[in-house]
C-alpha cells in the first residue's frame, strides 16, 4: 500500500466569515486527489515545536512556540 501526505491550510475569506469556505477547500483537495486514483483516509493535526532564535547577542530574539499544521492523508 501507498500513502500519500499533503498539507492543508485553510484560508478564511473575512467577507464570508464562516466555515463553508474551509469546508469547500478541504472537499476539492480530496476530489482532486481522488480524481488522481488516491482514496481519502482522514485528517490529521500535527503539533510541532519551533525553535527560539537567539539572535545576535540577544538582540532580535525570538522565543519558540508550538504549531499546529493539518494534512490530509491519502492511499492507493
Amino acid at each position: 500500500m501507498e500513502y500519500k501526505v499533503v498539507p492543508f491550510v485553510a484560508s478564511i475569506d473575512p467577507k464570508k466569515g464562516n466555515t463553508s469556505h474551509v469546508v469547500e477547500q478541504l472537499q476539492e483537495t480530496i476530489r482532486n486527489h481522488v480524481n488522481l486514483g488516491w482514496e481519502y483516509v482522514g485528517l490529521e493535526s500535527v503539533i510541532t515545536y519551533v525553535q527560539p532564535e537567539y539572535g545576535c547577542f540577544g538582540l532580535g530574539a525570538k522565543p519558540g512556540f508550538t504549531t499546529s499544521n493539518q494534512m490530509v492523508v491519502f492511499k492507493r
